[in-house]
Formats: C-alpha cells, sequence, structure tokens
C-alpha cells in the first residue's frame, strides 16, 4: 500500500501527536504512533498509557486502507529536514516503511498495528460542546497552579466540576489555589468532578486554539476525559483520588482591602525579586495608609525595596509572601486594576480583577 502526501500536510498531525510520546519507554510499541489510512482519510495515534492523542489529515486521491506503526520522533524529524512544498511518497511493506522525496529515500522500521494499545473507553457521565478559547482560558487561567510531583498525586493535575450550569476549573499546589468558572449550556442538573494529570492538562492546552470559534466536544468518563474537533481527538485517563474541598479554602470574610495598578504591582514585585532567597523566594509586604512597601533580601546580606501608592484604608498589616506565586497571579489577571483582600498577617490574600471577573486567585502567606 502506498500514497503521497504533501510534506505540509503531514507535518500538522504530526506536531499534534509526538508531544504525547515519551524520550524513553520501557515497552518499544509506545515510541511508534499508528498511523491509519482510511481512503482519503489519515490519523496517526500517539499514548503514553495515561494520554492519548489523534491527529487526521486528508490525503486527496488516496484509495484503499492502511494501518502500520512507525518511529514517531524519526518520522517527524525526516519530514521537518525535507525542503518545503515537498511531496513525500509513503510505502508500507512488512516490518518496513519507505519515505520517498525527490532524490531522498529512507526506510523505517515497523512494528504490528495490532499491538498499538489504546484507552478503554468508558462511559460518559457529561457531554459539553465548547468553543476553543473559552476552554483555553480555563487552563491558561488556572494551570499554573498545579502541584508538580507532589505525593499528594491528587494535586499533580487539574480538577474540572460541571454543575449548576457552569464548568469550573481549579488547581493547587497546597500553598496557592487558582480558580475560573464558565457559564455552560448543561443538561445534566447534577454536579460532575473529574481531576485531569497535569500532563493531559498542558497537551490539551497546547492543542486548543486561543482565538476562532472553532468547537470541540467534550465527553466525561467514569476514568476518562475525552475532546474531539475536526483535527483531533485527544483522550486522558483521570486521577483516582478525591481533590481537596476547594470552597474551603476560599476566604469568606476578609477586613481589609487593597485595590492597586496591576502592571505597577507586578513590576515592584518583579525588581523586588532579584535580591530575594533563590530558594525560598519570600518577600515581606508592609500596608499603611494608601502605601504599600514590598522588600526582600538573601544571605548576600543585599537587599530591595520597593514602595507604590495604592487605595487601602485598612489596619496597618506586615506579611511575607512567596514572590513567584504573586507574580504567577498578576501575570494572568486582566484590566488595569487588582484587588488583594486579606484579614491578618496569617491569613491568606484573595487575589482578583478589581472590575470582577471569572477568576479567583489565593495565596497563603510565608513566614520570614
Amino acid at each position: 500500500m502506498k500514497f503521497i502526501i504533501s510534506r505540509e500536510n503531514l507535518l500538522f498531525p504530526l506536531n499534534l501527536v509526538v508531544g504525547v510520546v515519551e524520550r524513553r519507554q520501557t515497552l518499544p510499541i509506545l515510541s511508534n504512533i499508528l498511523m491509519v489510512l482510511d481512503n482519503e482519510r489519515l490519523s496517526f495515534t500517539g499514548t503514553d498509557l495515561e494520554v492519548e492523542l489523534i491527529g487526521r489529515t486528508i490525503v486527496s486521491g488516496a484509495k484503499g486502507s492502511l494501518e502500520v506503526t512507525v518511529p514517531a520522533r524519526k518520522l517527524l524529524d525526516i519530514c521537518k529536514s525535507l525542503p518545503e512544498d515537498s511531496q513525500i511518497e509513503i510505502l508500507a511493506e512488512e516490518n518496513r516503511v519507505k519515505l520517498l522525496s525527490g532524490r531522498s529515500k529512507f526506510t523505517l522500521s515497523s512494528l504490528p498495528a495490532s499491538d498499538f494499545p489504546s484507552i478503554e473507553d468508558s462511559i460518559g457521565t457529561s457531554a459539553l460542546v465548547l468553543k476553543q478559547p473559552l476552554l483555553r482560558r480555563l487552563i491558561d487561567r488556572a494551570g499554573f497552579a498545579m502541584a508538580q510531583q507532589d505525593v499528594r498525586y491528587y494535586l499533580n493535575g487539574m480538577l474540572f466540576e460541571v454543575s449548576k450550569g457552569q464548568l469550573r476549573a481549579v488547581a493547587t499546589d497546597g500553598h496557592r489555589l487558582a480558580m475560573c468558572s464558565l457559564a455552560i449550556e448543561a443538561d445534566d442538573e447534577g454536579s460532575t468532578q473529574v481531576i485531569v494529570p497535569r500532563k493531559g492538562v498542558l497537551e490539551l492546552s497546547r492543542l486548543l486554539d486561543a482565538e476562532g470559534d472553532e468547537e470541540v466536544s467534550t465527553v466525561i468518563g467514569s476514568n476518562h476525559i475525552r475532546v474531539t474537533s475536526e483535527k483531533f481527538t485527544f483522550t486522558s485517563k483521570l486521577v483516582d483520588g478525591k481533590f481537596p474541598d476547594y470552597e474551603r479554602v476560599l476566604p469568606k470574610s476578609t477586613t481589609n482591602e487593597l485595590v492597586g495598578s496591576r502592571l505597577d504591582l507586578r513590576q515592584a514585585f518583579l525588581r523586588t525579586s532579584i535580591l530575594s532567597n533563590e530558594k525560598y523566594r519570600g518577600v515581606r509586604v508592609k500596608l499603611s495608609q494608601d502605601l504599600i512597601e514590598i522588600s526582600a533580601n538573601n544571605p548576600e546580606q543585599e537587599e530591595a525595596e520597593e514602595a507604590l501608592s495604592v487605595d487601602y484604608s485598612g489596619a496597618p498589616i506586615e506579611m511575607g509572601f512567596n514572590v513567584s506565586y504573586l507574580l504567577d497571579v498578576l501575570g494572568v489577571l486582566e484590566g488595569d486594576k487588582a484587588r488583594i483582600s486579606l484579614s491578618d498577617p496569617n491569613s491568606s490574600a484573595l487575589i482578583e480583577e478589581f472590575e470582577g471577573g471569572d477568576s479567583l486567585y489565593v495565596v497563603m502567606p510565608m513566614r520570614l
């Protein structure tokens, strides 16, 4: 079986899929991607047994069917190395796949397509149709707060909650929490909560367009989530665990409120962070009437101080924060002004856009 496809047409699905293929594999088949041709429809599937990704393209004039596996990164590197606008002839033989383009010829080893694993389906409990930019926004506004390699494995991912006409994304690493909500049309009146692993969240964000009107169909099952568009099908297993009750973390009644320029605050924290302790990243924040003072020092006895005018009429407060957490939040917030609400030096700070919005952020203080 053979067919001809343009280099650009082949690169698009390959670039989508290769991201989930780990460089070091215990099973040789997982270094390969499954190539399936069904008449003019060509698809590539990659998986690491946790996340599965299918990229699709069209091969004009192709007839017949083909199923074969090929080494993922070698195929991608070959395609990238060929000149633009190249035509590539792909010929599948027993245990071999040949690529011909101009005077270039490559022969890749193949493994049986029947050995390629697939993530088992589970019964869908919730189905949604969303515009890609909205789902991407949910992930981007909350994803930075996901834990990395935490022993509390349920924190190494993002909670997706469907309830009462809204889809909510929540992430926390135990020191900070990020939450973004989106109004949706949902037939199901009940509540569904699932935890998507960190790798799955990052891969999905990479796939989704940040602009445009393209929609994706999202099905949440008992042990997987599947997101489908015309160009790709993304499937991820879910984390089997219980996410913390994030509602309890949100400060309910704060007595002091600061409102200031989001960009000015971010720049002040950014400058101060230069001389903070590289390991602990702590800065001291001092609030008084219409003024915030930020200071940092490090083991080399170096110091940085910033003072900024803000709207603040609460009680004087002095507390410490991990400056990286504050910078992450101020980096994803929109609008000219940010609102920081807090009660006392031992309580968490609630950060949000001054005009309101779809996101809330909680940052715990640190002892300096």
